[in-house]
């Protein structure tokens, strides 16, 4: 057990005594992923019913969930209905809760009907409270912005919290529980596009309130499911940003579990990232062997006893450089191909039996386990047939129709290549909607570049339409920009319908004499308006989750307090 207020040496307790905190946590179940495949398609459902006995076994006081409880934004029928039958059978009961909630819960649940812990709800009867934050996956969208969890939240089964309906200011408000002599600050941010965060925090429009009495007393938990790693100069969360104050942060959506608490020696707070308890993509992160936590607190004091799930389907990776193996075969020669797929043949052989060791003595592990091999052959080798190939494993492995990956190492070559004239047909994969729809637009005539909407924004509302069926995101997007565009028109004095094509047409002539154009009819008909305002305008909080281009924001030390 660490004493956080020394923030270094181990301290000995008695974890079971009535002052002590006892909190599940996990991050990450993807529940519904896959769930029409013929053989994973209940593998989320097993483990979380798996975890949801694990919280009864030990008796805890509440299940603290890190984001992504769905997969999807709008999960199956069959999905709610099995999240709901689980949560009922497990956290229903009568068993009593033994902590209190002595924060101001109408902030801590503001964006619910019911805006307090479902367990003080007089028409319920709880026994083992959750209180998850969205993830990306799950996030809230539409007119109403909504999510699975709000649903969730309305049934009275999960306590939904560490929303924010800002786009230009967050205010994180911590829930705060006492048990005993312990007191415990709840501290949650559900996902946000790691763009926008990352500019919240950097002009210092992020808070953490603090309780204004017995300040150093309380024990700071905090949530959050964001990028951890560098995915880009500002597409992750660098833990710097957070406050110093926090004893412990559980980071969500890293799916590789290293749920064992490192310590950041800069801001002297500890950090753990339970991971996934799915292998939602078949990487080397999540071959690690997935866990769940088990947190004591008492006082300022934390243990946290990592726990290995036992219905998770095993997976193992590996990769062949086949260039290293010029002892077995040499390309270009006779049956090289050939030689090559008995390799990677005799590589999955090896793998299914090292999976079949590790599974005696645990019948809850599913038995067919993810196979993958990543072979990389460049330097003249030729790619098998992988279709075939994958054939002679359909009844061993859980994945027959990609345990094999081909692979080339990119080379650096000099080719003068006209870059206007060229359109990518392929490897498509990495890149975002905003980036194809900038990349349009910047190779598009001048007469149609986009301004009063930017790319952005215009991507966004496009991958919402796509990706979450949302029909009215582009629809709601215009109508946000064009009303802004009102507002900015008439706060310089334009008023009317024709002072406004008046301001537009003398803005629209400026730039284009600006640019060296010829002058042009007045009369013209006006494609795009221009005004002043930052790159990247975002949509109102309440149809989506700011679909609009990713807002600047700022690092918070909480300097805030509560009332």
């Amino acid at each position: 057990m660490w004493d956080v207020g020394s923030r270094a040496r181990p301290v000995q307790s008695h974890p079971n005594t009535p002052d002590t905190f006892k909190i599940l946590i996990a991050t990450d179940i993807h529940l519904g992923f896959l769930e029409k495949d013929a053989i994973r398609g209940d593998d989320t459902f097993t483990t979380l019913e798996e975890i949801l006995q694990c919280a009864r076994t030990n008796q805890v006081d509440f299940i603290l969930l890190g984001g992504d409880l769905f997969h999807e934004n709008k999960p199956s029928r069959r999905c709610l209905h099995s999240c709901i039958s689980m949560l009922r059978k497990y956290c229903m009961g009568g068993t009593p809760i033994v902590f209190d909630i002595v924060s101001d819960q109408t902030v801590n649940f503001g964006t619910s009907k019911f805006p307090w812990v479902n367990y003080q709800d007089e028409n319920l009867n709880i026994s083992i409270p959750v209180f998850s934050v969205h993830g990306n996956h799950d996030d809230p969208t539409g007119s109403e912005g909504l999510c699975a969890l709000d649903l969730l939240s309305t049934c009275g089964l999960v306590n939904h919290f560490g929303r924010s309906l800002s786009v230009e200011k967050i205010e994180i408000s911590p829930v705060l529980m006492q048990k005993g002599t312990t007191k415990l600050a709840l501290y949650g941010l559900g996902s946000i596009p790691d763009e926008r965060l990352y500019r919240m925090f950097v002009n210092k429009q992020v808070t953490m309130l603090r309780p204004k009495e017995e300040e150093e007393q309380w024990f700071n938990l905090f949530t959050i499911h964001q990028n951890r790693s560098k995915h880009g100069a500002t597409n992750y969360i660098p833990e710097q940003f957070l406050d110093e104050f926090i004893d412990l942060v559980v980071w969500g959506h890293e799916h590789e579990c290293l749920i064992t608490p490192t310590r950041n020696e800069q801001q002297l707070f500890y950090v753990t990232q339970p991971g996934s308890s799915v292998a939602t993509s078949l990487s080397p992160g999540e071959a690690a062997k997935k866990h769940i936590g088990l947190l004591r607190v008492k006082g300022r004091k934390m243990n946290l006893q990592k726990i290995p799930l036992n219905t998770v389907r095993q997976f193992f990776i590996q990769d062949v450089v086949l260039a290293d193996h010029q002892d077995l075969f040499t390309a270009g020669t006779p049956q090289v191909t050939k030689k090559v797929e008995d390799f990677c043949q005799a590589k999955v052989v090896e793998m299914l039996d090292q999976a079949e060791r590790e599974r005696l003595g645990c019948p809850l592990t599913p038995e067919k386990p993810l196979i993958r091999i990543r072979v990389d052959y460049s330097g003249g080798f030729e790619a098998f047939n992988t279709s075939r190939f994958s054939q002679k494993f359909v009844d061993r492995v859980a994945n027959p129709k990609d345990v094999i990956h081909f692979l080339r190492r990119r080379e650096n070559k000099e080719i003068d290549i006209d870059y206007s004239r060229l359109v990518r047909t392929t490897a498509l994969e990495g890149l975002r909607v905003e980036d194809l729809v900038k990349q349009y637009f910047e190779a598009a005539e001048q007469k149609v570049q986009l301004s009063l909407l930017t790319e952005s924004g215009m991507g966004k509302a496009i991958q919402e339409f796509v990706d979450k069926d949302e029909k009215e995101a582009i629809e709601e997007l215009i109508s946000y920009q064009l009303e802004k565009t009102q507002r900015h028109l008439q706060g310089r004095g334009v008023t009317t319908e024709q002072d406004i094509d008046a301001e537009a047409l003398d803005r629209a002539r400026a730039l284009r004499l600006d640019r060296g154009e010829a002058p042009q009819d007045p009369m013209e008909e006006l494609g795009d308006a221009h005004m002043d305002s930052d790159e990247g305008v975002t949509p109102p909080p309440a149809p989506t989750r700011g679909r609009g281009s990713r807002g600047r924001g700022g690092r918070g030390r909480g300097r805030g307090e509560l009332p």
